[in-house]
């Protein structure tokens, strides 16, 4: 599997579009994943809007829960690594971070505009 860094600086705003949710293994027991040091691990989806073009939404895998963050939160992604994968016919990019963090200030209000 080939891993990409991404520059994260080019990405424009990344916003929330999901809470943080226990990426599961199994459905019918409801077994959480976990990474090499045996940590859960979560995914986020996040919004990306570079340069005025449409928006696409990435999901983020992180070990450990992501704290304080909320959806149409601004969220900083730390280390983000794209892999690109393949299983039979099928194939395509998934995403990890080593951290998504909140950023002061980056909630959206009830009318939709930025706190």
């Amino acid at each position: 599997m080939q891993s990409i860094p991404v520059d994260t600086a080019r990405l424009g705003v990344l916003r929330c579009a999901i809470a943080p949710e226990a990426k599961i293994t199994n459905i019918e027991t409801q077994e959480v994943k976990r990474d090499r040091d045996g940590n859960p691990v979560w995914t986020v989806a996040v919004t990306v809007r570079q340069d005025g073009r449409r928006i696409s939404v990435i999901e983020i895998a992180v070990s450990g829960q992501p704290q304080g963050i909320e959806e149409g939160q601004i969220v900083k992604v730390t280390g983000l690594t794209a892999f690109m994968w393949s299983m039979g016919d099928r194939h395509g990019v998934s995403f990890r971070a080593d951290a998504i963090t909140p950023v002061r200030g980056g909630s959206v209000s009830a009318k939709g505009g930025d706190a």
